[in-house]
Parts: C-alpha cells; structure tokens; sequence
C-alpha cells in the first residue's frame, strides 16, 4: 500500500527526517524553486501538512492542496497557519505545546541575565585585551529584587515568573485576568501600567490578530530609558519600528529579543545598536525540546490517520 502523502513546508533535524520518511512519502515544499508549480504539480496527493511555527501554512497553500486534512505544527506557536481557512474546510490543526516550555523560559531568564549583566560585551572585553589595555568592564545593572512584568501568563509565561521568584523579583503580569496559579503575584490589567511598573517587561502572548503590536509606543515609553524588553513569543506582538526609535534615541533602555519580523532577515538597524540583545529564534533549541517536538509532529500525524484522537489539537 502506497504511503500517505505530506507536504513538508520546512527542514527538521535529521532523527525527525527519518522517522516521517519511515512512515510517509515527503514532499519537500523548502526545496523547490517554483513553489505555485511544485503545489500544482503535487497538490492532489498531499493529504498533510508538516510545518514548522515560523512557516506556518497560508491560505494559498491550503487551498492548492484540495484533499488536505491535517496541519501538523512543529512549535507551540500556530500564527502563521490560516486557522480560518483550515476551519472552514474542516482541516485538523495541531501544535507542540508543554514539551518547549521550560526551554522557552530559560532562554528568556538567560537573556535578561546576559543583557543586564552585559556578558556579550565582557566576553568581548576579555577577548580584545581590553581588560588588559583598558582596566575594569564598565559596571552594569543588578537583577536580583528588581520588579518583573509578565505580558501573558500562559505556560511560558508561568515558567518564566517561576524563575525570577527565584531571584526576589517583585513580579506582576497581565493576562485577560488573574490567574488562580498567580498566587502572590501582581495582576495588572493594562500592559501600559505593568510597563511602568517593570524594570524587566517579558513578552510571553500567543500570538494572534488581536494581540499585534501589543506592545507599541505607549508601552515601550512606559518601561523608558531604564527597562528592557524581552520578548520570547512572536514578532508580531511588537512594533518593532516603535521599539527601534526607542532603542535609538534611548527612550528605551535595552532589549533581548529572540524573534523578528520577517526572521532570519531582521531589519538592519538592530544591527547598529549596542543595547540590544540577538538571537537566531533559538529558545527551544535544545537536543532534548527538539526531539520531543518532532515527536509529537509525528504523533499527530499518525494518531490523525489512523483514527485515534490527536494528542495536542488547534482544530
């Protein structure tokens, strides 16, 4: 019996290649030159979508792919899927949820600590024989008893309030309301007033049409010359034009941000700043996270097509 057909959007690790090669026959989106010719030339056979969070699946892909079913996303994140049209044909979407959360987390806790410590630049001090030429590394900024804003408290978001509890911080956050889980944590309901109220602003939302550029201007001014911004969620949650202007003019004190609007191509005007940290869209880039979320990729796919429930599903 022929294998079931699946559309793979983007690359995955090697273990996670084999294993989907095993059981399905890939058709391999990434590779191909003319994109609208491969879709036509393969659509009608492909009854799976194999994507990653970044990637997603538009609208276009989806209607080029007549017996579609399954969307299976490799992240927990599932913005770039057109949740509308999938659910307008009845196409089962699933995620990666729980397994890259306390990746994510760190990852975030890792670049407030890095950014506020500056440890890129002491690295760099060492290194250029600065420390020899030059003497001590400028000083920096304490982390520890500073006050925290958490922008979503799902369950990157919890984790990462989890931490810094850790470090004494006095931590608030925002969400559609309080959360049972908070405990003693601040509830505050404007991310306007959780700003003005964190030397640490972290951005944690899922990401969705009502939460793009959430944090705009009037946050981004409220955290002021002193905050740092982290975001390890979505671009799109930020108004990374605002929030350039702001790092520019030092409106804004400092950023740490793992993700861009139109990644890995960032605008280049990050590039000339010295109070922004960068990084390649690498918080659930470990060995262990990794394997897990092609894991259930995998999981979702076969459990779809065999008839069993789907073990993490959007729709």
């Amino acid at each position: 019996m022929s294998k079931i057909e699946i559309l793979q959007v983007g690359p995955y690790p090697a273990w996670d290649e084999e294993r989907l090669n095993a059981r399905f026959t890939l058709h391999r989106y990434f590779e191909a030159a003319d994109k609208a010719a491969f879709l036509a030339e393969n659509g009608a056979g492909i009854r799976g979508i194999a994507t990653r969070g970044e990637l997603g699946a538009s609208r276009a892909m989806i209607e080029a792919l007549p017996n579609l079913e399954v969307i299976s996303v490799y992240g927990v994140g599932y913005d770039a899927v057109d949740l509308e049209a999938a659910r307008a044909r009845g196409i089962r979407v699933t995620n990666t949820p729980d397994v890259l959360t306390k990746d994510v987390a760190d990852l975030g806790v890792a670049m407030m600590l890095a950014q506020a410590r500056g440890m890129v630049g002491g690295e760099a001090w060492v290194r250029s024989g600065d420390w020899v030429t030059r003497g001590l590394y400028p000083l920096k900024s304490r982390v520890h008893g500073k006050r925290a804003g958490i922008l979503g408290l799902g369950r990157i978001g919890y984790e990462v309030a989890r931490r810094l509890a850790g470090f004494d911080m006095d931590i608030a956050y925002s969400d559609t309301g309080p959360k049972d889980h908070a405990g003693d944590w601040t509830f505050v309901a404007d991310p306007v007033a959780l700003a003005e109220r964190s030397d640490f602003l972290f951005v944690t939302l899922a990401a969705s049409a009502a939460t793009r550029h959430i944090v705009g201007r009037s946050v981004i001014e409220a955290l002021g010359p002193d905050g740092m911004l982290i975001n390890i969620s979505r671009a799109s949650n930020i108004d990374e034009e605002a929030l350039l202007d702001a790092l520019e003019t030092g409106r804004l004190g400092s950023a740490a941000l793992d993700v861009f609007e139109g990644e890995p191509k960032l605008n280049p005007r990050f590039l000339a700043l010295d109070n922004v940290l960068l990084q390649p869209h690498m918080a659930s880039g470990t060995v262990e996270t990794r394997k897990a979320m092609g894991a259930l990729v995998f999981e979702n796919l076969s459990a779809h097509f065999e008839g069993r429930p789907l073990p993490t599903p959007v729709l």
